[in-house]
């Protein structure tokens, strides 16, 4: 597979066997959706896989990008495809990317926990497992949004997810085949 945009378009990355890879379609689209310029914001990758929108992330120029992956290997894949990225570390020594092997749901704790929040919550669970809802009540639930953070799921069309869950809502619906890229923002009122 190939990096859409931003700095690193067209470089390959490498697949897990066994995962379904978000279409190169949605994944245009997502970022089309989002703007194509992220600099300055912090991506969060939930179920990561092999790191395709999170790399993407980073290519269109986030500040920090964080993956999250429990499968020891879909995660030794994230490793390979992030190392065959030529990223610099920045001014400070730090990288604009970490890697966590662990559940989405501890690492949204974990991040709550040390009180970092992102701009952007991207997630695509497993098909079927009915994580979608589950996920946005977790985000909501911990402090771990900035207040014009955006929450982006990746779901069947036949699993419905929430118009609303607690402060978060529904903004935008896209859907390709049975794809459906499901947006959310903070309601501060």
């Amino acid at each position: 597979m190939k990096i859409l945009g931003g700095k690193f378009k067209n470089r390959n990355f490498f697949m897990p066997k066994d995962i379904r890879p978000t279409q190169n379609i949605v994944r245009k689209a997502l970022f089309d959706i989002l703007g194509q310029e992220l600099t300055g914001l912090t991506f969060l990758d939930l179920f990561s896989g092999s790191g395709a929108i999170g790399i993407e992330a980073i290519s269109r120029g986030a500040q920090k990008t964080v993956f999250v992956e429990k499968d020891i290997r879909n995660f030794d894949v994230l490793q390979q495809n992030i190392k065959l990225l030529p990223i610099e570390m920045e001014e400070q020594g730090l990288l604009p990317y970490v890697l966590f092997n662990t559940d989405a749901f501890m690492a949204i704790k974990m991040f709550a926990h040390k009180s970092e929040k992102f701009d952007i919550i991207f997630f695509d669970p497993p098909y079927g497992d009915a994580f979608g809802k589950k996920l946005l009540k977790t985000i909501e639930a911990y402090d771990i949004l900035h207040p014009n953070s955006v929450i982006v799921a990746e779901h069947l069309r036949r699993e419905i997810l929430p118009d609303k869950e607690g402060r978060i809502y529904l903004f935008k619906q896209k859907k390709y085949g049975n794809t459906v890229l499901s947006f959310y923002k903070i309601d501060e009122n």
